[in-house]
């Protein structure tokens, strides 16, 4: 951010803590942080009422936490919140409704901003709108700060750095697999792929967008050797295991593209990344891959039409603002393996766990910690539209490591 961030009044602002997953980064801060210490934070939103009630839910401690009431279509309380501190917080979704006003904001400002957003569609809006102006005023704009898209891509940042350590050579490819998970998916996640149906279905643009491998690579820079998603169960050659599409693979794949092209390509422009979803071996792990996808393929489908989108989005889908209770969130986790294969044809795998479910327990802490790491840190990035292990690198890697549950190691 700009030097005129180090005056501001607060390190963070939390926007959105009245909805789920802003009341538990709103905790996690608390209890890592407290309040007006070391981290000067703030929550905000736009119901003042509401606010002094999960300052109140977060008990003694948190008494002499402010609160801030601004609206996100209100282009002057956006441009005031954003002038008040280092870094802004968000996690109101789906950001496509919400989130393009408070971006142009911090950009403005020269105000760090981070999300937990998966919108690739406008994700890229962002880029093509902001990236020049915010590296003029020295605003860090870091999307995907969540379950998409840290693990993956802080975890290809690591396995690439060890790569280099060991074997004096980056990876030319990487595969990401996802082993085990247990949780549930997020309402704001659910929200924004019904958000991005509508606007499909209003701009047949959006859908070559949203298809694009390199969707989300600077201008001039949107071509390379990976190929579509995967669509349909297919056989793993280095596992041996049967696969299904991830369903987050989806933004997570671009925002690891992206990294190595902000970054000048250090993996090489034939570098290739992908994720997928193992399901096992043998007949079984072929048929609970097949059902895998055919029940994405039948949400998908769903989403695609007004009057069953409607239905799920009333009757089946979590709706934003609602979420797991606290015991299902400490018993939730993930568990990913990265599988990269070397020039000289060797391989180098990697393992990824989070402590807590991947939507909400995990993700408040990975987007607390960006927040953090971007407003304490010292980071050299300047301004721009970054992604995490872009802008953060090995400093937030640390942090999730040391604060926010999360393993990456070598697998032997």
């Amino acid at each position: 951010m700009n030097e005129s961030g180090n005056n501001r009044p607060f390190d963070v602002i939390v926007y959105g803590a009245t909805g789920f997953t802003g009341q538990l980064v709103a905790a996690y801060l608390l209890r890592e942080y407290g309040v007006a210490r070391d981290l000067r934070w703030a929550i905000a939103g736009r119901n003042a009422a509401k606010l002094e009630q999960v300052r109140d839910d977060l008990g003694t401690d948190a008494a002499a936490l402010e609160t801030l009431v601004a609206d996100s279509h209100d282009k002057d309380a956006m441009a005031t919140l954003a002038q008040q501190t280092r870094v802004v917080l968000t996690t109101v979704g789906p950001y496509a409704l919400y989130g393009s006003e408070l971006v142009a904001a911090c950009v403005d400002a020269g105000t760090d901003y981070c999300d937990l957003a998966g919108e690739v569609q406008w994700i890229r809006q962002m880029i093509d709108t902001h990236s020049k102006r915010a590296a003029e005023t020295g605003a860090r704009i870091v999307h995907c700060c969540g379950f998409d898209s840290i693990p993956s891509d802080i975890g290809v940042w690591f396995l690439q750095d060890e790569a280099m350590k060991r074997h004096d050579a980056y990876c030319q490819s990487i595969t990401m697999y996802v082993k085990a998970t247990k949780g549930t998916f997020s309402g704001g996640t659910m929200a924004s792929m019904m958000n991005i149906m509508e606007e499909v279905k209003k701009d047949r643009s959006i859908a070559r967008v949203m298809a694009d491998p390199y969707a989300l690579n600077p201008e001039g820079e949107r071509e390379g050797p990976d190929g579509y998603d995967q669509q349909s169960v297919e056989r793993d050659d280095d596992t041996g295991y049967w696969t299904a599409p991830f369903v987050m693979g989806g933004v997570n794949m671009r925002v690891v593209r992206r990294s190595n092209a902000i970054a000048g390509y250090p993996y090489g422009r034939d570098f290739r990344y992908r994720e997928t979803m193992l399901t096992g071996d043998g007949v079984s792990g072929r048929l609970k891959g097949t059902t895998m996808t055919l029940g994405l393929g039948a949400l998908v489908l769903g989403a695609s039409f007004g009057p069953t989108r409607s239905f799920l989005k009333k009757f089946v889908l979590p709706k934003p603002g609602e979420g797991p209770s606290p015991e299902l969130q400490k018993t939730g986790f993930f568990n990913l393996m990265q599988i990269g294969k070397l020039p000289d044809g060797q391989s180098l795998q990697t393992r990824i766990t989070g402590d807590q479910d991947p939507g909400y327990g995990s993700t408040s802490k990975m987007l607390a910690e960006s927040a953090v790491c971007l407003a304490k840190d010292g980071l050299a990035t300047g301004g721009g539209v970054w992604t995490p292990a872009a802008a953060m690198g090995a400093t937030l890697l640390a942090r999730l490591r040391d604060n926010a549950g999360l393993t990456f190691d070598v697998v032997d």
